[in-house]
């Protein structure tokens, strides 16, 4: 299933929107903002029945 979050950029602010694949499963990784291309670590939390619980974002270096 693919859903659609939006999260805020810890580096510039700005809220941007990511694609998760949630049939995947708990899930961490790395994706550049769209508008400042700093690099975010996302991380992406799924519940029992395989649906997006929440998304976090941080910065790579902090």
């Amino acid at each position: 299933m693919i859903d659609e979050p939006s999260v805020v950029c810890p580096y510039c602010g700005e809220t941007i929107t990511i694609v998760v694949d949630t049939t995947a499963g708990n899930q961490r990784y790395v994706e550049d903002c769209f508008v400042c291309c700093q690099p975010i670590v996302l991380t992406i939390a799924t519940d029992d029945a395989g649906a997006l619980d929440h998304v976090d974002a941080e910065p790579e270096n902090g």
